[in-house]
């Protein structure tokens, strides 16, 4: 798949959408391009129906992402109004993996800092080596972390662990990370790829309608009654009642084979 710049890189692996965060020589650190390459890349593969899920990881085994690409700050972010500029490219591209309704799985190895840690939490599911270090270098750097990442992040570890993670600047171990739930699992180093391929597979036989509507309806219950949707639950309901996959589920019980879900 060809983006507009070659420091994001995607493709179609079977039912799995790939993406590469692509700069390794600055430990995978986010360009203002790079954001506009994610957008791309997820608008992509929400849109074909091959694709069962994204899986997102960093080029190299030195890092995930290692943050915000600091040496654009002068440029880009040189005050309150380039800040906003950045902010809303970069934004958009954060929205575009929330609102991805395909399962989204960050596989992490390395770094996996302050923006990088955003997009790791955009994520549904993160599975990380076990030499990844995590952690948010903003209040070395005078930078206030945005609502929708620090909504993320207490949502994970919870207010009073969110606050330790923001006002110490503290890196945390892979161990660490999955034992205050930052993180789903911590895996060998050389067993990261099958880790995560076994969740792929596992989701590739799994009705896309159902998972669907389990994303989306646990994405409505962490909001506040006022926010939350229930004609969109109530819709995804329907919709997977009435879908030929829950036919073919019933069909396929009854008669002790494979299901073969197609999404409708």
């Amino acid at each position: 798949m060809k983006l507009s710049t070659t420091k994001i890189l995607a493709q179609a692996d079977g039912s799995v959408g790939r993406i590469t965060i692509n700069n390794p020589d600055r430990r995978n650190a986010i360009s203002l391009d790079m954001w506009e390459g994610i957008s791309e890349a997820f608008d992509a593969f929400d849109a074909d129906p091959l694709i069962r899920c994204v899986v997102m990881a960093g080029a190299g085994d030195k890092a995930f992402a290692s943050g915000a690409d600091i040496s654009q700050f002068k440029e880009n972010r040189s005050n309150a109004e380039a800040a906003d500029v950045y902010a809303r490219i970069s934004m958009a591209g954060r929205q575009k993996m929330l609102g991805c309704e395909k399962p989204f799985i960050a596989q992490i190895r390395g770094f996996c800092m302050g923006g990088g840690l955003g997009i790791a939490l955009a994520a549904d599911i993160r599975i990380a080596s076990e030499d990844s270090q995590f952690g948010v270098p903003a209040a070395r750097l005078s930078i206030a972390y945005d609502r929708v990442n620090l909504g993320n992040l207490i949502a994970l570890v919870g207010p009073s662990k969110a606050k330790e993670i923001l006002i110490t600047a503290k890196r945390y171990s892979a161990a660490e990370a999955a034992a205050m739930g930052l993180i789903n699992a911590c895996v060998p180093v050389a067993g990261l790829d099958a880790a995560v391929r076994d969740m792929t597979d596992r989701i590739a036989e799994n009705a896309p309608l159902s998972m669907r509507a389990s994303k989306l309806t646990i994405n409505e219950l962490m909001k506040d009654d006022v926010a939350f949707d229930g004609g969109l639950v109530a819709q995804m309901t329907r919709d997977c009642f009435n879908s030929s996959d829950y036919q073919e589920g019933q069909d396929a019980f009854m008669n002790k084979r494979k299901p073969v879900f197609q999404g409708q």
